[in-house]
């Protein structure tokens, strides 16, 4: 029984219309329709508890970049004219001889800022424990005496609960206010600040950073529905009471606000040695400013990871400062806005899912889009969208339905190949499984590269050897070259005896074919040096193979008949690449690509132009090279030959033939086997016994096939 063309569309086309009809009825009963359900549903509670956070940050931090580069400064800057960091580093220690800072040096800092005009003075260090040099006494003297002064507190926290609260000693607390310092952690980021509406009312203790402002504004705060209210300013919280920090863009080469809005302590800690010009100099600097005094050495281990990079805590505060004075301008994005826009998400990945063409490409549109909405809101309005967990959703349900699809589709292959293995050649057959219209003979027409290789003088190897060592010999030679072509993604068309015959750009699109071509080309010719070596030691016989090589128009598809079909190249252009590879016998070469594939593989390549010819069976002449390495990889006397040769080419297509002559006869002495140049220098001789006609266009009509 014969497989008739009719029997298998009916069958395919019965089959693709079951698959379509039960496709459409059974899209709910689908797993991955219900997986992607179920994901975007359990990504709208992960939101809302933040079980992302570490990703999130991530992605905080790159939207802070992007909103950095794209708002005015004004709008991303630090407000230096408020807010001033007296800062105890590394080099101030060094200066003051010692660690700690005593007390009492704190506090002539402390009267030392209100004589130059600070406007509130807070100092971020827990004084907690009584000093043991009797330096308490002169501080509290010092803070009663500079008023509008504070220290840091502690909120003390146990499994989540309230513990108690960590005030400076009560000699410090009597004289100063005072505020908490503790950091609250998103993802082992510090990214906002949080507030406890129970201990804000029952014990009047407010976040440092938001009781600096308090009394900076002579207000005390207060929060209303949701929003903290500080005097004039009125900022948001989120649904956990945390305030969102705005971390400010900051001049190029400086990477800590320190560097910046700071004052290294030791300008502050003595002001008797000033002149009045330097005192006038640091009142301009600090007058009217909220200003924090921080410690930012090693050992004070005060610093923390922020979705921008390291930032220390006296930074913090005072970003937490500038954040409320700009009126919080990062906000989280509304919750029914997140859950809305997962659920319009799910909708599209659902409908995605039943694209039968470009659904990958639909995908990343959406997923682009996506990302692209969530940079553009947090960059120009400030508004954060939880974006890994819409991410993570999108992503999980593309892979479980590409899963599904996957089994569906190996499913169908075996289906395919179970009831068209006995009638059709493998070939044929993953051609259909990929695309089933394929089975209709005939072909299209497309631009491809056409390879052909021939065993120079290989009826003589044949009468050297039984059948078993040529079969043997073969068999070596056409594995080897055919690993090649496959490594570079060729189509091995068929072999024809000692023949090679492929081809590039089909059945993919392959845009760079005559690249593709010339390197796998280029390989095996280097590949079979290294079998020549081998063969040499095994007393084989040496395999030299010549190929040719052409791009353009050429008809590819399944040609044959009913009953049994190839997936092969046909065409001119095809006839060509054939001539060419016969063409290398002429000029002693084993590697020639024509002028088309040459002007779309040239620049990749270190080639000389071989000759102008005309082939057999063919009236327009063509330019052909010779491909010799890879770009810019000629080196040695191989080098020397071509620049030789390519000076004689150039005068014999001027029709100077005694010019060129000794530039052949030169690349001869350095390789006397150099066929093209001895072709030159052949003609060169002739021509100077009888000239070419005065018309005469250069081109060499070859009368044999090669």
């Amino acid at each position: 029984n014969y497989f008739q063309q009719p029997l298998v569309e009916n069958v395919l086309h019965t089959r693709a219309d079951h698959q379509k009809g039960f496709a459409m009825q059974a899209f709910f009963k689908r797993p991955d329709t219900w997986f992607v359900v179920v994901i975007f549903l359990l990504m709208i509670p992960a939101e809302r508890l933040e079980l992302f956070s570490a990703p999130e940050n991530q992605l905080h931090g790159l939207r802070h970049i992007v909103r950095w580069s794209t708002l005015p400064r004004s709008e991303t800057g630090f407000p230096i004219d408020k807010i001033l960091i007296v800062d105890t580093d590394e080099a101030f220690f060094e200066e003051y001889g010692g660690w700690p800072l005593r007390r009492s040096d704190i506090g002539q800092i402390v009267t030392n800022l209100k004589e130059l005009g600070a406007k509130v003075i807070a100092l971020d260090m827990l004084i907690d424990f009584p000093n043991s040099y009797g330096d308490d006494p002169i501080l509290a003297e010092h803070l009663e005496n500079a008023q509008n002064t504070m220290a840091a507190a502690q909120i003390r926290f146990k499994d989540g609960q309230f513990q108690g609260i960590k005030h400076p000693t009560e000699l410090i607390k009597d004289k100063t206010e005072s505020g908490y310092t503790n950091h609250t952690n998103t993802g082992s980021m510090l990214s906002r600040l949080r507030f406890y509406p129970t201990i804000h009312k029952q014990h009047q203790l407010w976040p440092f950073a938001v009781k600096a402002l308090a009394m900076a504004e002579e207000v005390e705060p207060k929060l209303e529905g949701g929003e903290l209210v500080v005097g004039e300013y009125r900022v948001p919280l989120d649904h956990y009471n945390d305030l969102w920090v705005d971390y400010p863009l900051l001049p190029p080469g400086i990477s800590f606000l320190t560097r910046y809005a700071g004052l290294s302590a030791v300008e502050v800690l003595d002001l008797e040695d000033l002149d009045e010009d330097e005192i006038e100099e640091l009142k301009d600097l600090l007058e009217d400013k909220i200003v924090l005094v921080g410690d930012t050495t090693e050992v004070s281990h005060d610093i923390f990871e922020t979705p921008v990079g390291e930032i220390y805590g006296v930074e913090f505060l005072a970003n937490t400062i500038s954040t409320i004075m700009n009126g919080a301008p990062i906000q989280p994005a509304d919750s029914s806005w997140e859950v809305m826009i997962l659920i319009m998400l799910m909708f599209l990945v659902l409908g995605l899912s039943q694209l039968p063409k470009l659904e990958t490409l639909a995908f990343l549109a959406v997923l682009t889009a996506y990302i692209a909405l969530a940079f553009y809101a947090y960059a120009y309005h400030g508004i954060v969208f939880s974006m890994s967990y819409a991410l993570l959703a999108m992503i999980l349900s593309f892979v479980a339905i590409n899963l599904y699809k996957f089994i569906l589709e190996r499913r169908q292959k075996s289906f395919i190949k179970g009831a068209f293995s006995q009638y059709l050649s493998p070939t044929v057959i993953d051609a259909i499984v990929k695309d089933p219209s394929k089975l209709t003979l005939g072909g299209e027409r497309r631009e491809m590269t056409a390879y052909f290789s021939d065993i120079q003088k290989f009826s003589t190897i044949s009468e050297s050897l039984t059948p078993d060592e040529l079969v043997n010999l073969l068999n070596i030679y056409l594995t080897e070259m055919c690993n090649i072509i496959s490594n570079y993604n060729g189509t091995v068309d068929k072999f024809e005896g000692d023949a090679i015959i492929a081809f590039w750009g089909a059945p993919l699109d392959q845009p760079e074919h005559a690249k593709l071509a010339c390197f796998a080309t280029l390989d095996m010719q280097k590949r079979l040096e290294e079998m020549r070596k081998q063969f040499r030691e095994e007393e084989r016989p040496q395999l030299f193979v010549r190929m040719g090589i052409n791009s353009g128009p050429i008809v590819v598809g399944n040609m044959g008949s009913s009953e049994r079909m190839d997936y092969t190249i046909m065409g001119d252009a095809v006839n060509l690449a054939a001539r060419l590879e016969g063409a290398n016998k002429f000029y002693k070469t084993y590697t020639m690509i024509s002028e088309f594939t040459y002007a779309q593989a040239g620049e990749f390549l270190d080639s000389r132009p071989t000759d102008i010819i005309r082939v057999v069976g063919r009236k327009e002449p063509v330019t052909v090279y010779e491909a010799l390495a890879r770009k810019n990889q000629l080196s040695g006397d191989k080098a020397l030959v071509v620049e030789s040769y390519l000076q004689g080419y150039e005068c014999y297509h001027n029709h100077d033939f005694a010019a060129a002559a000794p530039f052949f006869e030169k690349a001869l002495e350095i390789d006397d086997e150099d066929g093209p140049s001895a072709e030159y220098l052949k003609r060169c001789k002739a021509f100077k016994l009888q000239p070419p006609e005065k018309d005469w266009d250069g081109v060499h009509t070859l009368t044999e096939k090669g």
